[in-house]
Parts: structure tokens; C-alpha cells; sequence
């Protein structure tokens, strides 16, 4: 009986990773259709009541890197493995939660579960063959945005008409279910790097990233110029400085300073925190455009249900669209896949000042910044893993998502503070309330075409043609196979000559 052929069971690893990551970036989508309800759920303020958000973007500003680190050192798919399971065990902390506390600790635990997408790249690389890379990795790399997509309309659904807890325990159960296939079906990356975990590298930047995103997400509610979101910037300041001493001096940093320093490594980086600041107002203005009032006089008055499900094919545009990221990384560099990427966002925002005044353009607006954002999203694991060595693959991807991190944080707080200055009245049987005006979305779309125009224009520094993973693996296999073909006559004549 012949062996079985490779291409099946790298198809089911690319399928198993995609969904971890898909499930993985649900996560941060679950809770959206709960917001508004949030303080009355957990018998909270709505202040309060935001920690349930703000939690998980610090544990997951703070594990990525951390965890993408003890990948590299321990093994990818044991720290996927453990990554699943705070994401199954939060789930299930927030499906017995009826109070703030455990609802915020349960949000954590699903927050640090996010260093799933940087470690399936990992593996990806490390196991798949050089012809199933690229366009893996692409959809690997897209499933951030493809799991919030797909996610909110089934959220919604599940909030208007079941109990609440039902989201968390339906998320626990998907991630045993992703546990079990990864543990079943993703084989172990062979590739390990030696040295120690950097304990106070950790501690260093875990604080650092604390002091920076904390006022950066609650600075509308403290107020931009009180003492306690200043004396938090200034402290961030302290604290990444004296981390950055540290690591520059330590024999096994928990990131290469020096590596992420590359003009490569460096660009991408930070072109990846302009396009995080520019596609966040594609996430929050969609929704809230479909759900407000006619009365308001350019809100679409969808229910919570029909607004997702019409926000739903964004998803499916992203899937659509990450494969061929792949094909013009590989024909013309993952250079051009993100400038393009980039560009695309900024013309899907220029087209919303035309189309948000029907649910059909809120639609087709949604849906190019989405294929703008897997275009983009797609190409820089490519960018990265081309610049750095395969030792350094996961936390260097880590660090690349914690820059997406760093921008959505940003735009949110920008976005949000651009929508609460520009409000407008609408009278109501319960009373006057106050909503977000139609200036105030025009200037959030302003924002992310700027946002997109300058991340073009970072692109542009980013040097060279630079070649993706699947080519750089393609070209090692490659030199592997001819150095074996210049060895083989040699091996011979020994043989010969011996007998």
C-alpha cells in the first residue's frame, strides 16, 4: 500500500490552525452586542462595566509576546495547547459570572488566549510544506478579523434570544472542540531554540504595556489631562526605556531588540499599527449605523440581528481575499500585498461618505475596508518571517500582533472621543437621549482613510522586494535537494573505492 500524500494532512492542519484562530479572534466580537446591556447584567456602572473590554486587551497585549516567546523555547503547539485552554476555562469564569469580578477575570483569561494566531503562523511554518505556506499563512494571518466578522451576527443572534451566559458557554465548548482537534491533528513544531525564559523581560514589558494601554482605553472616562492618565503615560515611558536597557543587555532577551530593530522588521511593525488604527472604525461604525433610529435622520433602524447578518459577508470577503494576498506576495513581494492592502482601506472609507445612507452600502463600504484589512493583515507574517530567523518566528509574530493591538487600542480611544464630542438629540417615549451625530461618523471615516494613506506611505520605507516565507522555505528546501544531488556521486566512488 503506498503512503498516504502530504497535501490531505496539511490541509487539515491549515483547516484546524484557521479555526483556532477564528475562534480565537470570536472571542473579542462575543461580548460586542452586550455592551450597551453590560451595567444592568452585572448590577454595575457603566464605567464599571467596561472593564469586561479592558481586560482583555491588556492580557492580551501582555501574552502574545510573552507567550509567543515560551513557543520558541518550549514548543508552539504545547503553548497553543495551553493558550486554548484559558481561553476554554475564561469562557466558562464568564458563564458562571452574574457579577463584575469574575465577569472581568473570565475576560482576561479569554484576552491572553490570543496569542493562538501568532503560534498557529509558527507552527505553520515550521511543518507545512514550502508550497502550502503562503497562502496559509495569509489565512492564518486574516482569521483576526475573519472570526469578529463572522462572530457578530451569531453573538447577536444569541443575545436577543437566549440568556446571555449562553455566548460563554457555546465559546467554551468550541475552544474543547479546537483543543481536541489540535492536540489530534497539529504535529509538534521540531524547530526549538535554546536559552531561558527572561523572567524580568517579562515582568519589564508586561508593566510597561499595563501603564501604556490602561489610560489609552480609560482615559475618556478619567479624563486626557488628569493626573492619573498622565502619571500612567509618564510611567509607561519609564518602564518600556528601562525594559528596552534591559533587554539590549540580556544574554537571552525575551524579544531581539536588535532583530526587531531591522529596517524590515521595524516598518512592517509599524505600518501594522496604522492599519490596527484604521481599521477599528470599520469594526464600530457599520453596526451602529445599521441599529440607530431613522428618526435620527441617517440611522438605518435595523434590528440587532438583521445589522450583523448584514455585516456577516465581511467575513467571508476576508476569506476570499487572504488567498490572493498569497498570490501577490508571491508573484510580486508581501510588500505589495500590504501597500495594496492599505490602499484599499482608504478607498473603502472615501467610498462610505457616499454609501452609509443605505444598509446595501454600509454593506458594500464594510466589505471593501474588510478585504483592505486581509490584504494587509495577510502579508505581514510574510514581511516578518522573512526578516527574522525561524528561532525567533513566534515571538516575533507576536510582537507584530501586539502592534495590531497597540493601534485598534488607539483608534478606540480616538474614535470614541471623536463620537462623544459629536453628538446629536433624539426625543423618545423614555425621554430625550443623546447618539452619535452623522458628523461624527464622517469624521471617523476621515480617520481611517488618513490613517490608511499614511500607513501606505510607511510602507513605501519598507526596503527592497522582500520574499515571502513560502518562497524563502522553497529556496532552502531547494538548496537542500542540489546539495544532496552534488553528494550522491561522491557517496558512490567511496562505496566503490571500498570494496
Amino acid at each position: 500500500m503506498s503512503s498516504p500524500s502530504p497535501a490531505p494532512r496539511a490541509g487539515v492542519v491549515v483547516g484546524v490552525l484557521s479555526g483556532a484562530g477564528i475562534t480565537a479572534s470570536l472571542m473579542q466580537a462575543l461580548i460586542v452586542p452586550l455592551i450597551p446591556e453590560l451595567p444592568l447584567l452585572l448590577d454595575t456602572s457603566a464605567a464599571n462595566a467596561s472593564w469586561a473590554i479592558t481586560a482583555t486587551l491588556l492580557a492580551a497585549a501582555v501574552a502574545t509576546p510573552v507567550v509567543g516567546r515560551l513557543g520558541d523555547l518550549y514548543g508552539k503547539r504545547r503553548m497553543l495547547l495551553v493558550s486554548i485552554g484559558l481561553l476554554v476555562v475564561g469562557s466558562v469564569v464568564s458563564a458562571l459570572s452574574d457579577t463584575l469580578a469574575p465577569m472581568v477575570a473570565g475576560r482576561a483569561l479569554q484576552g491572553a488566549s490570543m496569542g493562538i494566531i501568532p503560534l498557529g503562523i509558527s507552527v505553520m511554518r515550521d511543518v507545512l510544506p514550502a508550497e502550502r505556506l503562503g497562502s496559509s499563512i495569509a489565512l492564518m494571518s486574516a482569521s483576526l478579523g475573519i472570526g469578529g466578522a463572522l462572530g457578530l451576527p451569531a453573538a447577536a443572534a444569541v443575545a436577543q434570544h437566549a440568556d446571555w451566559h449562553a455566548l460563554f458557554w457555546g465559546s467554551a465548548a468550541l475552544g474543547a472542540l479546537v483543543a481536541v482537534l489540535v492536540a489530534a491533528l497539529v504535529p509538534e513544531s521540531p524547530s526549538r531554540v535554546g536559552g531561558r525564559f527572561d523572567v524580568v523581560g517579562a515582568l519589564g514589558l508586561s508593566a510597561g504595556l499595563v501603564a501604556l494601554l490602561l489610560p489609552v482605553s480609560k482615559g475618556g472616562d478619567w479624563g486626557w489631562g488628569s493626573a492619573t492618565t498622565l502619571g500612567l503615560f509618564a510611567a509607561a515611558g519609564v518602564l518600556l526605556l528601562a525594559w528596552g536597557a534591559w533587554e539590549l543587555r540580556s544574554s537571552a532577551p525575551l524579544v531581539d531588540l536588535r532583530a526587531t530593530a531591522r529596517r524590515p522588521v521595524l516598518v512592517t511593525n509599524l505600518a501594522t499599527v496604522m492599519v490596527g488604527l484604521a481599521m477599528y472604525g470599520g469594526m464600530l461604525v457599520p453596526i451602529q449605523l445599521l441599529q440607530l433610529p431613522e428618526a435620527t435622520g441617517f440611522g438605518l433602524g435595523e434590528t440587532m440581528v438583521t445589522a450583523g447578518l448584514w455585516l456577516a459577508p465581511t467575513g467571508l470577503v476576508m476569506m476570499l481575499v487572504s488567498p490572493l494576498s498569497a498570490r501577490i506576495s508571491a508573484a510580486r513581494g508581501p510588500k505589495v500585498s500590504l501597500l495594496a492592502g492599505t490602499l484599499v482601506l482608504a478607498v473603502g472609507y472615501l467610498t462610505a461618505f457616499g454609501l452609509a445612507g443605505s444598509s446595501l452600502g454600509v454593506l458594500v463600504f464594510s466589505s471593501v475596508v474588510s478585504a483592505g484589512v486581509a490584504l494587509a493583515y495577510a502579508a505581514m507574517p510574510a514581511l516578518i518571517m522573512g526578516a527574522v530567523p525561524p528561532s525567533e518566528t513566534a515571538v516575533a509574530n507576536g510582537l507584530n500582533t501586539l502592534m495590531r493591538s497597540i493601534g485598534t487600542s488607539t483608534s478606540s480611544a480616538v474614535i470614541g472621543m471623536v463620537l462623544a464630542r459629536l453628538t446629536t438629540g433624539l426625543a423618545t417615549p423614555a425621554g430625550p437621549v443623546t447618539l452619535p451625530s452623522e458628523a461624527g461618523f464622517r469624521a471617523t471615516f476621515a480617520i481611517g482613510a488618513g490613517a490608511s494613506l499614511l500607513a501606505a506611505l510607511v510602507v513605501l520605507a519598507i526596503p527592497g522586494r522582500a520574499r515571502p516565507a513560502g518562497a524563502a522555505a522553497g529556496k532552502n528546501e531547494a538548496g537542500r535537494n542540489e546539495a544532496g544531488k552534488k553528494e550522491a556521486p561522491r557517496a558512490r566512488r567511496r562505496r566503490i573505492m571500498s570494496a
